[in-house]
This record gives structure tokens, C-alpha cells and sequence, in this order.
């Protein structure tokens, strides 16, 4: 469970549990994996995961409002991160690494922060984040349960095709081996070597036996 601090106002967990009406933050593995393992006592169930990307408005770094409809016809890395999230920040460097890697070049990073916009504003000026940047407080919030997210855990990556279908949502730090499990079975769909059930099983079976250390 993450902790987040005061920082002299209110605090943004707070903000973000009174709009959900949820108390608790919660990480987990992944969330195709935790749809197959029985539901433990006292644990949230496991999250719908949506057939399709909803779609979001949200505005970018400069103020201007950004649909994901914009990117239709591409298949997205969706990352949900927040400043004060340290798994999020440790993340940034792999997806910033993607984001220019000509092996990924087909894909599309979004990053969507649930945080203060001044907060992230103040942090892309020391942590250059070379990919789309969308902001929400509140509605950061609404666009993590449009992906299905009723318990919200920080960091979570949500993975689709071409045609908008989600292929996976990983909850928790992203590394790059599981992006490349992930990706790898996207291609494949996008090339149509693959149907989505089979890259969606392929995902998860990799992510089984390939986790990283």
C-alpha cells in the first residue's frame, strides 16, 4: 500500500478516495494474472477489464484538451502515474527509452498523471519525460475507472492494438521485460498472426514464467 504525505493542503490520496469513495490504494501483479487465482479474504475483487480503450479528454502539459481518439489507428503503452508515486518515477526512464527505441517506433506512449497539475508541471521541469503528458486530478481519477480500475494502484499500464483493444493492464512497476512480452504479442495481433484471445493468453503465460528479478 502506498503512503502518501501532507503537503500543507489537502492531500492528493485524499482528494482522489473522497471522489472514488475509496480508502485504500492497491497494488498488484498484474491484472489478467489476478483474475485467475481465487480471491483472497479481505481483497478487492479483480477490475472489469474493458473490451475496447474508453475514450478521454484530458489536458496535455500546455493546457490544450487531448482526446485518445487522436491516436486511433495506433497501438498505446497508457501509463497512470503520479509524482509522488515512487514505482511511477522509476518507471519513467524505461518508457522515455521506448519511446525513441526504432524497434517500438509503431507505439505510442501517454502518460496520464493523477496528481496536482502544478505538482507535475514542477516535476517535467527536472524530469524530461519524452512522451505525451495528460493531466488529471479528479478526472485522471475518472479516466482510471473508465480502464476498469475501481481499486486504484499506482503505477498501472494499460496495452492496446491498433484497433483500440486492450490487450492487457499491468498493475505495479512496469519493467522492460514484461513491456516486451507485452508489445511482442501487440505486434503479432497488429500482423494478424494472432488473434487478441491468444496474445491475451500468450501475455499472460509469459508474464508467468518471465518475471523480472
Amino acid at each position: 500500500m502506498l503512503m502518501m504525505r501532507s503537503r500543507g493542503r489537502l492531500v492528493i490520496a485524499t482528494a482522489i478516495a473522497l471522489a472514488a469513495g475509496i480508502a485504500t490504494f492497491v497494488v498488484a501483479r498484474s491484472l489478467l494474472e489476478s483474475e485467475t487465482r481465487p480471491s483472497e479474504p479481505d481483497q478487492p475483487a479483480a477490475a472489469v477489464i474493458p473490451e475496447f480503450r474508453p475514450e478521454l479528454t484530458l489536458a496535455d502539459r500546455d493546457g490544450t484538451p487531448r482526446t485518445l481518439s487522436e491516436w486511433d489507428g495506433k497501438p498505446l503503452i497508457i501509463n497512470f502515474w503520479a509524482t509522488w508515486c515512487a514505482p511511477c518515477r522509476r518507471e519513467i526512464p524505461m518508457l522515455n527509452a521506448l519511446a525513441v527505441d526504432d524497434q517500438y517506433a509503431g507505439f505510442e506512449i501517454i502518460g496520464i498523471a493523477i496528481d496536482f497539475r502544478e505538482d507535475v508541471l514542477k516535476y517535467l521541469e527536472k524530469m524530461p519525460i519524452d512522451y505525451t503528458v495528460l493531466i488529471g486530478e479528479q478526472d485522471g481519477l475518472a479516466a482510471a475507472r473508465a480502464f476498469g480500475m475501481e481499486s486504484i494502484g499506482l503505477p498501472f499500464t494499460a496495452f492496446t492494438d491498433r484497433r483500440g483493444r486492450i490487450a492487457t493492464i499491468h498493475v505495479g512497476e512496469l519493467h522492460l521485460p514484461q513491456a516486451q512480452v507485452i508489445l511482442s504479442a501487440i505486434r503479432e495481433v497488429d500482423a494478424d498472426i494472432i488473434d487478441m484471445p491468444a496474445a491475451r493468453s500468450q501475455i499472460q503465460e509469459n508474464l508467468r514464467t518471465d518475471k523480472p528479478h
